[in-house]
């Protein structure tokens, strides 16, 4: 290194008097001092006496690196890179001022600007270890960033997260990666982990708009959208161009708006207004899982009401999706799956309810549904009638009349012989049918869903053409008559 003349700044009055010989020595004398300190890795002291020796001898490019290698130290690395330039400025032949330099520039992430020193050091050492390693360092990291770019046009949340770690691994002073990484984890809904990341930036530089954005972001992801907005209007404050904190400030507007007109049309009965607004709603933002999950329920709720109820379903299954664990969805879902008979899944919905919520109101839900699904199980003997369930007894009467005679195997007896076992089945369970419904005990045991045998009524071991005597008034109470081929009238007496 070449030896420069001291031209000492900020100096003590009484050091004025001596002579360019003497400034050295006593800069010497601090560097020593320094490098004591840097041992016993005392960095601020270290650091102190450097700067001594830099007042004393300002143009001594070791000098500058000596204190670099400690701000480095300090993780003071912007700091340390304007000592770094400043020495190899001084020096250029300075091996140790590049390297630090570029070490500097990959630690804050800029790999470019590291290559070029790495490579100056190869060119005045060519055999220079360090540089090789690090100047590979500083190429995976320029790979990594052309990965995460792929990633995040291709909305690869992960692999972007992927990318910035490794990369992180070279650059951890990088707030630029960090913040992408922060920014990936809040679209993947990792939100504690992106809000520490935001959060250590911000302790570091309370100004710094990115993490403001990202921590704003998490808060709008996670519904929280009043204070979200608060985080985005201050990074634009620190930055005017923001655009990312301008969109999701747009977008968490809106979205709130559309959000409250949907449930005001909803509470004001108005369902089909509400249905359309909560559509809009759900086309503002793809990325707010959280939000669009809540949509989704409340789009199926009012679904349900405008009897939709596989439309309803289907949004449920969608919230679910968003949000596994969305009980709200679940308990709108089975209820969906009750209203259209589909008891097997309701009761798994009902299942997964209670094992998250053991509550007397799931345990109920749970046990209903698993009433319903036995029941459903068993012949439907109302369905067989052609009946609604709050049927009247003279309307079951009035049904089993209607469908014992349209069954009955005389007035299909000139029938294939298929046919005529196909229509004396359905003949015995109409009787089946009426011998429980017009009973009143037996049907109250079989809406509450108990078994019939256990009273003894074996339902294999009756006669429909008894009930059919019975109900008709026995015999010649009636008679088919053939009025040409497959047709019949019946004439009572």
């Amino acid at each position: 290194m070449a030896t420069e003349s001291c031209d000492a700044v900020n100096m003590d009055p009484d050091m004025e008097l001596l002579s360019d010989e003497e400034l050295e020595r006593e800069a010497e004398s601090f560097k020593e001092q320094g490098n004591a300190f840097y041992v016993k890795k005392d960095y601020a002291e270290a650091f102190n006496y450097y700067t001594k020796a830099i007042d004393m001898c300002p143009k001594n490019a070791s000098y500058y690196g000596n204190r670099a290698a400690t701000l480095m130290m300090l993780c003071r690395y912007r700091d340390a890179l304007e000592d770094c330039q400043q020495a190899v400025r001084l020096d250029n032949t300075f091996i140790k001022g590049h390297l630090r330099e570029g070490k500097c520039h990959l630690l804050l992430g800029n790999a470019m600007a590291a290559s070029r020193c790495f490579q100056r050091v190869l060119e005045l050492e060519s055999d220079n270890s360090q540089a090789q390693q690090e100047l590979k360092n500083a190429e995976s990291i320029l790979e990594y960033e052309r990965m995460a770019e792929i990633g995040f046009e291709k909305r690869d949340f992960r692999m972007v997260v992927f990318c910035m770690d490794r990369a992180l691994d070279s650059a951890s002073a990088c707030h630029k990666f960090k913040i992408l990484k922060a920014e990936c984890l809040a679209l993947l809904g990792r939100y504690p982990e992106a809000q520490s990341v935001a959060s250590d930036i911000l302790r570091m530089d309370s100004t710094n708009a990115d993490a403001l954005y990202v921590r704003g972001l998490c808060l709008y992801y996670e519904d929280c959208i009043d204070k979200a907005v608060q985080f985005f209007v201050q990074a634009l404050r620190m930055a005017p161009d923001h655009d990312k904190a301008r969109l999701a400030c747009r977008n968490a507007k809106a979205l709130k708006a559309k959000k409250e007109e949907g449930n005001k049309a909803f509470k004001e009965g108005n369902y089909e207004a509400a249905y359309e607004l909560y559509s809009e709603a759900l086309t503002i933002d793809p990325n707010n899982i959280k939000t669009n999950a809540k949509l989704y329920c409340n789009r199926a709720t009012v679904g349900s009401k405008l009897k939709k109820l596989e439309q309803a379903i289907e949004d449920c299954t969608k919230a679910i999706k968003l949000d596994e664990t969305y009980i709200k969805a679940y308990l709108r879902r089975a209820q969906c799956y009750m209203d259209t008979e589909q008891y097997e899944e309701a009761v798994r919905d009902y299942e997964k309810v209670y094992q998250t919520e053991k509550t007397k109101e799931h345990k109920q839900l749970l046990k209903n549904a698993q009433l319903e699904l036995k029941k459903s199980k068993r012949k439907d003997y109302y369905k067989i009638l052609g009946v609604d369930k709050n049927a009247t007894e003279e309307e079951i009467k009035k049904a089993y009349r209607k469908r014992a005679l349209l069954h009955h195997p005389d007035r299909h007896s000139g029938a294939s012989a298929e046919l005529q076992k196909e229509e004396e089945k359905k003949f015995k369970e109409v009787g089946e049918a009426f011998s429980v419904l017009s009973d009143p005990k037996k049907k109250s045991r079989y809406d509450t869903g108990q078994d019939l045998e256990d009273d003894g009524m074996n339902m294999g071991d009756f006669d429909a053409n008894n009930i059919f005597k019975a109900f008709f008034g026995g015999p010649g109470g009636f008679s088919f008559e053939a009025s040409g081929p497959g047709n019949f009238f019946f004439q009572f007496g």
